[in-house]
Formats: structure tokens, C-alpha cells, sequence
């Protein structure tokens, strides 16, 4: 029989950075490639992503990437990966389009990028892959079927069940679910972010009936905010102001990009007599819909420039209307409640829409249970969400009557075997590391770096320099002493005095004793510096000690 191996290198006990592996024999499968933002503690550090040192170790057995939709926290990482490991893509339609606009952004090129339909089957290194349509807040979302002689392997990626969703690229047809589940399947991957809420997801997902009043008490400007990503919400919002018969201005031109995807995919067309661009739009226009979108803490920001009036196009203005059309997800708490504070300032009033009134497009625990009866696997392995997320699914199987012994809740880089359609070990365990990016691009922010940048926040940082006759070893320069973020050198003048007799002291000694080195004198003089500091103000700022050989010739 084959054998089967299922881990995960990322998105288990987290949110975000999803990326499972099947392997059947020696056919990797790798499925999602996506991104996570970071805590606020992790400063300067853009976005993390996993951990591919196995991908790139095993890089000639990867048989196809599956990516099932467009969102960063399943896509995000991609170009990262194939800048080190060449391997086919398969995908939707529409997210092959944008992921070429992410390969050409990166400078990635050679990819073969294969466009699959929402329900496809085919033959990938003498393994049969199906895939099938899942309802989303994206478009052409799919999830997976690997299937092998112990069974399919199921991967439902992120959905939810709702029977009045008509659009095809939406669309979900259950009867193809059940087949699978007839054919057996061996293990089933589902995901766990929304299963702490009671019954279905739909229809609370829609926002139209919320926001419509608020549209119809309100004549003048109003300003709405939405994730950029969540394309079936935008959607809404577009076909209101059509309804209502308002003017929409895209303030985000990615935005505005990805809905040129979907016209071009016949998907949805934006009239044009309803939008107004660039040049149309004015600040001082009244009666008009002002779309804000963004990803994570950036949209609060946004609008948090808006406020303040920090924005090269649009300022607010007291009597606009702020509806936050996507409630605040984890992590981005602080810019939000920032955001409010900023707009509440200048005498604005917010709509917001609550996280337990609208329902983000991940499944409800009867939708999970649906996914357990038409599938109907031996064993149950949740996936994507906190650890308490990944119990609390685990238990719902529970409930469904799967027994302890065929649920596995398993940690990044735990290996689960499975052998004549059995749990043989769970023992084996990759040793994974977060790539962390910095910036535009950096492989080594490492949790040194992240030591540094939090004691500089907190702490401070002191320059010492100091020159010496590079023949003699004799101070003929400074020491200079500098501070950011520890004291007000007026208000300090005995410690700058200290700091650099204690420098001074450090160089006599290391000369007197015919020891003159500059490295061993810095960590001395570092070391003496950060007790005296520590012992006058409490803090333990960033020392660095200068020293500067200079040549006697070169001064006349």
C-alpha cells in the first residue's frame, strides 16, 4: 500500500502562514504558501512566513504546489518560495492572474502555472488530485483531494455552506463532496477559525441589510472600510451604491486592480458611470461613496491619516459618515481603537459593525459538522487557528462520534504516518524556524536583531567614541558621548563625565597592561558602562563603544 505522511509548516496554533504537506511515497504535495503579520512585540518585521528549509531539501520530489484562493494568508509566501524551489502551481483562474502579478512584482520568473477549473481532476507523478468547489469570500475557491490506496486526503481549505449563493465562482455542490466521501476518504483537513460559533455561518455573513439603513439616513460623503481581500464584501457594498445610485471612489488602487481581475474573468463588471476616478473626484464632493481598503493594520491606518489629515486626497470632515464595514480581526486592535480615537478628536462618529453581528466567511460549527458527514473520514486533523481553535474542533468531531484515537491535533513540523489506513507514529518532528521579512526582503532578522530593535524602544542607545594615536595607544580625541532615547544630556552632565572617564580608564588600563585590544577594551568598557548606567537610571540601553585608531602623520 502507499505510504502516506500529512504535517503542517505553518498555520497550526496561529493565524495565517498556512501550508500543509500530503506525501504519498515519494510525491510531495504542498498546499497553500501563505503569510502571517506579526505581534506588535516582533518590531520593524513586515510579515513571516514559513519555514521551507524541507522544501528546498526535497525540492526534486515536489510533484505541485495547490494554491485554493488569493488571499495573503495562503498565497502571500509563494514568490518566496519559488525563488528556491522550482515547482508546477495549480490553481483558479483568477488567482493564477494574480499570482503572476506577484511572481513579476518579485522578479520570479519560469514558473509553470497550471489554470484549473473549480472541479478538475487529474494525474500529477502517478497520483491522482480532485479538486472541488468551496463557497468563500474569493472567487474560484477550491479545496483538495489526494488520493492514494488507503484513501483520499481532504483538504476542505477556508468555506462556508450557503444554499442561496447562485454565482458559479462562488458556487459549492455538495453532491461532488459526497462522492468523495463514498469513494472513502483516509484523513479529512479542516479549518477551525470559526468553530467556536453556534449553527451555520450564512447568511450572517452578508452586511447589505446592515449597511443600507445607514446609507439611507445619510445624504452627505460616506467613508466605508473594507479588507482589500474580502472581495464578496466589497461586492456588496459596490452593488448598494448601484442600488442607491451613488458615486463610488476607489481611495485604493489595488483595490481597483483586482476588480479589473474580475472583469477581465467576466466575473463581475464595475458600471463605469458609477465610479469616479482620479480625475473626477473631488474632496469637497458630497454626495459620494468613498471605498478605504487596505490588508491588516495598514486600512486603520489609512484611515487614521485620513483623520488627521495626513492624506494626499481625501480629508475628513465632521460631517462625513465612517461605517467600518470589516470588523477588527486579531492583531490589529491597537490601530483600530488608535483610528477611533483619531476620528472621536475631530468629531466624527463611527458605525461600526461587530464581529459577532457580521460573521467573517469561515466555517460555523454546523458547517464543519457537515463537512464530517459528507466525507465521512477515518481520521479528523483540524487545522488553521489558535491551539484553542484546533481543540475545539477536535471535540466537535468528538461530538460527531469519532473517538480520541482517530482526531489528531498536531504542532508545525509534527509528521503523522499512516500505513494500511492505520496511525502508525506521530513521533517525528521537523525542527521549524519563521522566516521573518523585513522590509522588502531579508532572510536574517533573527531574534537577536528583534532583542535589539526592543531595547532600543524601551532603553535607548549610548555612543561612545573615542580616538587614539593608532603608535602610542594615548586618547588624542573625546571621548564623545551620545545618547537616543535614555537622558537629556543637559539635565545628565556628571553621567556623560562618568561615562567617558570610565572609557578613558578602559584604554589606560589596556595600554599599562600591554594588552591593547580594541575588541576585548569595547566589551570592557561596554561592560562597565551598562552597570554605572544601570545603577543611575534603571535602564539598560544599547552601549556602543567606539574606538578609532588614528595615525599621529596623518593629524599634521
Amino acid at each position: 500500500m502507499d505510504q502516506v505522511r500529512i504535517f503542517a509548516l505553518g498555520g497550526l496554533d496561529e493565524n495565517g502562514k498556512n501550508m500543509y504537506i500530503v506525501e504519498v511515497n515519494e510525491a510531495i504535495f504542498v498546499i497553500e504558501a501563505g503569510l502571517k503579520f506579526p505581534d506588535t512585540e516582533q518590531l520593524g518585521v513586515e510579515f513571516i512566513i514559513p519555514d521551507f528549509t524541507y522544501l528546498i531539501e526535497n525540492k526534486d520530489r515536489i510533484a505541485g504546489i495547490f494554491i485554493t484562493h488569493a488571499h495573503d494568508d495562503v498565497v502571500a509566501a509563494l514568490p518566496y518560495l519559488l525563488k528556491q524551489v522550482q515547482a508546477p502551481v495549480y490553481t483558479g483562474a483568477l488567482t493564477a492572474n494574480i499570482i503572476h502579478d506577484m511572481l513579476k512584482k518579485e522578479g520570479v520568473k519560469n514558473v509553470k502555472i497550471h489554470r484549473i477549473k473549480r472541479s478538475s481532476k487529474q494525474m500529477i507523478k502517478g497520483v491522482r488530485v480532485c479538486t472541488f468547489p468551496m463557497t468563500h469570500a474569493y472567487p474560484d475557491n477550491f479545496g483538495v483531494a489526494i488520493m492514494s490506496n488507503q484513501g483520499a486526503i481532504v483538504y476542505t481549505g477556508e468555506f462556508i455552506v450557503d444554499y442561496d449563493m447562485l454565482s458559479e465562482q462562488y458556487l459549492c455542490d455538495l453532491n461532488e463532496l459526497s462522492d468523495i466521501g463514498k469513494k472513502g476518504v483516509l484523513c479529512l483537513l479542516s479549518e477551525s477559525q470559526g468553530v467556536e460559533r453556534s449553527g451555520h455561518t450564512a447568511p450572517n455573513h452578508r452586511i447589505t441589510n446592515l449597511i443600507e439603513p445607514i446609507f439611507e439616513m445619510n445624504s452627505g460623503r460616506i467613508l466605508i472600510s473594507v479588507y482589500r481581500q474580502s472581495l464578496y464584501r466589497v461586492i456588496e457594498i459596490i452593488d448598494l451604491c448601484k442600488r442607491m445610485n451613488k458615486k463610488v471612489y476607489f481611495h485604493d488602487k489595488e483595490l481597483r486592480r483586482l476588480l479589473k481581475h474580475l472583469e477581465d474573468m467576466k466575473y463581475y463588471y464595475l458600471p463605469r458611470e458609477l465610479e469616479l476616478t482620479d480625475k473626477q473626484f473631488h474632496d469637497d464632493m458630497e454626495d459620494v461613496v468613498i471605498i478605504l481598503s487596505g490588508s491588516g493594520k495598514n486600512l486603520f491606518r489609512t484611515m487614521s491619516n485620513i483623520a488627521n489629515h495626513e492624506d494626499d486626497r481625501v480629508a475628513f470632515r465632521p460631517s462625513d459618515t465612517i461605517i467600518m464595514a470589516s470588523p477588527v480581526v486579531s492583531g490589529t486592535e491597537t490601530e483600530a481603537t488608535d483610528m477611533e480615537n483619531d476620528v472621536y478628536k475631530e468629531g466624527g462618529h463611527i458605525y461600526s459593525l461587530s464581529s459577532k453581528t457580521v460573521l467573517s466567511m469561515h466555517p460555523s460549527s454546523e458547517d464543519l459538522k457537515m463537512m464530517l458527514y459528507l466525507f465521512k473520514p477515518k481520521y479528523y486533523i483540524p487545522v488553521k487557528g489558535e491551539y484553542r481553535h484546533l481543540v475545539m474542533n477536535a471535540n466537535l468531531g468528538v461530538d460527531m462520534g469519532y473517538s480520541p484515537d482517530k482526531i489528531l491535533i498536531l504542532d508545525n513540523g509534527q509528521i503523522s504516518v499512516f500505513e494500511n489506513q492505520v496511525l502508525k507514529s506521530v513521533s517525528d518532528h521537523l525542527e521549524l524556524e519563521d522566516t521573518l521579512i523585513d522590509g522588502k526582503e531579508n532572510w536574517d532578522v533573527t531574534g537577536v536583531v528583534l532583542h535589539d530593535r526592543e531595547v532600543l524602544s524601551t532603553d535607548g542607545v549610548m555612543i561612545v567614541g573615542v580616538g587614539v594615536n593608532a603608535k602610542s595607544k594615548e586618547v588624542i580625541n573625546g571621548p564623545d558621548v551620545q545618547t537616543r532615547g535614555l537622558i537629556y544630556l543637559k539635565d545628565a552632565d556628571h553621567i556623560v563625565k562618568e561615562v567617558a572617564s570610565i572609557m578613558e580608564e578602559c584604554i589606560q588600563s589596556a595600554k599599562k597592561e600591554k594588552q591593547f585590544d580594541i575588541a576585548n577594551i569595547r566589551n570592557d568598557a561596554r561592560e562597565k558602562i551598562q552597570r554605572y548606567l544601570l545603577k543611575q537610571t534603571g535602564k539598560r540601553p544599547m552601549i556602543l563603544p567606539v574606538i578609532m585608531e588614528i595615525n599621529a602623520k596623518a593629524l599634521r
